[in-house]
Formats: C-alpha cells, structure tokens, sequence
C-alpha cells in the first residue's frame, strides 16, 4: 500500500509549540546531491540513509567523534560466555512519541532487522537469538564465538514495537519490490532529533528533541534538508546564504567555495571504497550479446576489465585528484588493510584485449552497465571513463545512470550483469566486508550486497573464523589470506577511495568524520 505524504506529526507539533519561545531558533539547512529514500532505519543499508535515519533513531552501540565505540541504548555489555554477549539497557529512555524504551523493543528491532524485507540482515545473519532477561537487559547468543558484535550491531537502530504495531510497519520497507508503509514517511525514536516533515525528494526537516536523555553538543534547533542533484545549483545555494552546508562540494569549486569568502570546503579521506562488480552466478548475463554462456565466469576476462581501467586517469581528469586508486576492498583506517597489498594490476589495453582473446571474445562483446548519477562523487563521471576504458579492448558498454531512487532497488534484485558500487565498512573492520560483499550468498544475510555472486568456500571458511579469532596477528593472516585469495579471482574490480569534500558556510560549524555520517547534534550555527 502506498502511504500519501504525511502532514506534520502531532508530536513534532507539540516540539514545535515549546520551541516557539526560542527567540532565535537556530536552524541549519542541508543541500545533498540525493535523498535518503525511506524513513525506515531498515529499508536500506546505505550511509546515507543511515545518517540520516541515524539522527532520529539510534543502536545499542554507537561511535564517537573518533568512530570508536560507546555506549547509546545500552550502557554495557560483556561476554558472559564465548557465544554470549549481554547487554544493560539504558533506563528512563522514551521514544519520540512518550512510549517508554525496554527490551521488548530491542528484540523487535532485531528481530525485524533479521526479517523478511530487511537490508540490515548482513549485521544479524550471525545472531542465533536474542532473548530478554528483564525490562532492561538483554542477551545474544551467536552461532559461534564472535568477539567484534558490538562493532556490527553499531548501524542496527531500534525501533519502538507498540509504534510499530499500531502503524502496520512491524515489516521494513522493502526496496527491491517498491512496497512501502508507514515508516516510510514517519518516524518515531529515541535520537537527538525528531521528524517534523517528510516530503520525499523534496524536503525533509528535524527539530530536536527536547527530552533527549543524552547531551547535545551543538546549538541546532532546526535542520531542514534538501536534495540538490545539481553541482552547480547546489553550490549556488550555498554561496547565495540559501543553504548552509552541502555534500558533496563539486571537486571542480572547491577553490571557488574556498576563496567566496562566504563558505569553505572541509575535505578528509573517507573510508568508501568505490568498485565494480559483475554477475558470475548466471549461466547467461542478463544484458548481454552474448549467449548461451557468461562471460564473466571467466577469470580472464575479469581481469581484462580491470586492466582496461585507466585508474589513474580517472584520479586525474574525473576526481581531480581526490581519490586514491586502490587494489583492496578495504581502505586505510579500516582494521585489516595491509597497504603492501595495495598493488593493482596495471593499466594495458593490450594486455586486456589478449586475455579476451584467449577467453573466446577477440573481438570483445556488449555489455549493460548500471550507474548511479547521484550517489557517490562523480558516480556518472566515473562510469563513462570505464566505459571508454573498455571500449579500447572491444566491449561495447551500454551505460544506464539513473538517479539512486531507481538505480538502488534494481540492483538490490540483482536485476543487473555489471555494476558500480561504493562501500563503507560500518564496522570499521575487513570482517563487514567479506561477510557483506564477498562470502557466498545465502538466506540469512551472508553476501548480501554480493550482487554479482562472487563464491569461493575457502575465503567462505576465513570469513567465519576471523569472525571468532581473538588473536590479532592470527586475524590479521587470515584477513591477508582472503583479500589475496579474492585478488587472485578478480572477484570485484576495486577502484578508489573517494575524498570527503562538504562544502559549510562560515555561520555553522560541524563534524566530519571518515564514515561520512553527518551527526545534526555536533553542529552549531551563529
């Protein structure tokens, strides 16, 4: 059933009335080149949408300014034994709506992170149970001993089950099939800020939450965002005092925004990896010219891609110079990158057009490629100088960039045979990405952002056991041992790590951090 825009919540109407006294309520308005594209802290596992969602609701576990951990919804954990972790949940916490927080919400939230629908089910996929000791304590139990929980279940936000229930979303928004429900356009958690107003694509404003249990650093009363899919009006706006912060600043104004006088360009390394990835599980590719076979099953025309990738023209001319080319799935500051494997194979069109020679295609093939344009920086950009990159080799790529509103649920059904993708690792650990992009796809979440179905069991056996290893130097072997593995199949071809670049007006102040997540509590406007 599709739910039409609401109006504005009571709720968040009563916020509104007790702010009224505020005589100079401080707002701060955000223009990004997309929109977080649910309410729902479930629906999809994408930064942005969790750094938006992130402000409403919130994890049992979060991470501060320095992305370590701390507490948020609960106030400690411990093992009580090698497959069991408990949790003290926090007291006197409500939700948005006055409803009290207790455990029952907690395996709700999990419960429906784990479900039917869900894109969250890679951070649960390896939680047995999750059982209720008292109104404020919990316990999970895992397959098998994993010592890093905490970290995954960083990005499982929690929702209220009697707001849940009495809305009819106890299922999350499901992406692939465009099936909406309430919490779509509504929201109700225990975060810093509240939903005022959604209008999808268009609008969408927070006011904080004046019964916050936790400290609020910044002076933000008011946060209003926009999407903003144009570079050039998206810088205007900030420098004609319309907007106040932008993300991402278009690398081309950088040192326009940086000179206006008006506004300035934060910029730092994300830990983003931006790669490709291509259909090796279907005996014939979706959209191709090629037929009764899959080319990509074939390691050597993998590789022939890759080595048609002129990496470091596409650092020079589409990033301008904002990227660092990587050979790895994982980039620096993610625990379990060794930058001595940080080799790529070398950009040679001759090279590559042997290798498809030798496959069976000396004269190349077609090939359909799905793009975002406004999602990462310069998605689009980077897309069509891979397709000029293989164009040199003989492979005609037929390029589809379309806006992430379309683009995510497409992929996300593996309607695709060649892809772009950019991945943050949310638990700041090699483990995320090998459970979420690399292991074999099954039921329950494993590989779930494998799209292409990339599978090989032995780096299926590592994955599980640098999940239980407590000994860092015996993880850090087996993490080396999967990545090379991996390299060694051409399993995804990694491209860079992109920069982050927000563009902030001189009247506000924020935090940036390498995850890219934009906390509304840290910023402050004058």
């Amino acid at each position: 059933m599709m739910f039409k825009k609401p109006l504005i919540s009571a709720l968040a109407a009563a916020a509104l009335v007790v702010l009224a006294g505020t005589a100079q309520a401080q707002t701060v308005r955000i223009g990004n080149q997309g929109d977080a594209l649910s309410m729902d802290p479930h629906s999809l596992n994408e930064s942005l949408q969790l750094s938006v969602t992130g402000n409403v609701y919130e994890p049992l576990v979060t991470r501060d300014k320095k992305l370590a951990l701390e507490p948020a919804l609960a106030t400690a954990w411990k093992q009580t034994s090698p497959t069991v972790w408990r949790f003290e949940l926090r007291k006197g916490v409500k939700f948005h709506d006055g409803t009290p927080f207790t455990a029952d919400d907690v395996l709700f939230s999990f419960a429906r992170a784990a479900g039917e629908g869900s894109d969250m089910r890679s951070y649960t996929n390896d939680i047995k149970a999750v059982r209720k000791v008292d109104d404020h304590t919990v316990e999970m139990e895992t397959n098998a001993p994993f010592p890093i929980l905490p970290d995954v279940i960083s990005l499982v936000y929690i929702m209220s089950k009697k707001w849940s229930e009495e809305n009819q979303a106890t299922r999350p928004v499901d992406r692939r099939k465009g099936i909406e429900n309430a919490a779509s356009f509504r929201a109700n958690g225990t975060g810093p800020f509240r939903l005022r107003e959604r209008q999808p694509n268009v609008k969408t404003s927070f006011v904080r939450n004046g019964n916050y249990w936790g400290k609020i650093e910044g002076n933000v009363i008011n946060v209003d965002y926009t999407p903003i899919g144009n570079d050039a009006t998206r810088v205007a706006a900030l420098l004609s005092g319309q907007v106040d912060v932008i993300e991402p600043a278009p690398l081309q104004d950088v040192a326009r925004i940086d000179g206006s006088g008006k506004a300035k360009v934060l910029q730092g390394p994300e830990i983003r990896t931006i790669f490709l990835g291509m259909d090796q599980k279907r005996d014939e590719l979706l959209y191709s010219n090629v037929k009764g076979k899959n080319p990509f099953k074939d390691v050597r025309v993998r590789k022939a891609f890759y080595q048609a990738i002129d990496i470091n023209g596409i650092q020079r001319t589409v990033m301008r110079g904002a990227s660092l080319p990587t050979a790895l799935m994982v980039g620096e500051g993610v625990n379990g990158f060794h930058a001595d494997m940080n080799k790529r194979l070398p950009y040679d069109s001759e090279a590559a057009k042997k290798l498809l020679a030798e496959a069976g295609y000396p004269n190349g093939f077609e090939v359909g490629m799905n793009c975002p344009n406004d999602r990462y920086v310069n998605d689009a950009g980077i897309c069509q100088a891979v397709a000029a990159g293989l164009a040199r080799i003989g492979v005609k790529v037929n390029l589809q960039a379309e806006t992430k509103g379309t683009y995510f649920p497409k992929i996300l059904r593996r309607d695709t045979s060649f892809y772009l993708l950019g991945w943050s690792p949310g638990t700041i650990d090699a483990h995320n990405v090998l459970n979420s992009l690399i292991r074999c796809v099954d039921d329950k979440g494993a590989g779930q952002f494998n799209l292409g179905a990339y599978c090989n069991p032995k780096v299926d056996e590592l994955t599980l056991k640098i999940q239980s290893e407590t000994d860092k130097a015996k993880r850090d072997a087996m993490i080396r041992e999967a990545f090379k593995i991996h390299q060694d199949d051409v399993g995804h071809l990694p491209l860079h790590q992109q920069a982050l670049a927000w563009g902030v007006s001189n009247n506000v102040t924020v935090h940036q951090a390498a995850d890219n997540f934009m906390h509304f509590r840290y910023m402050s406007a004058k």
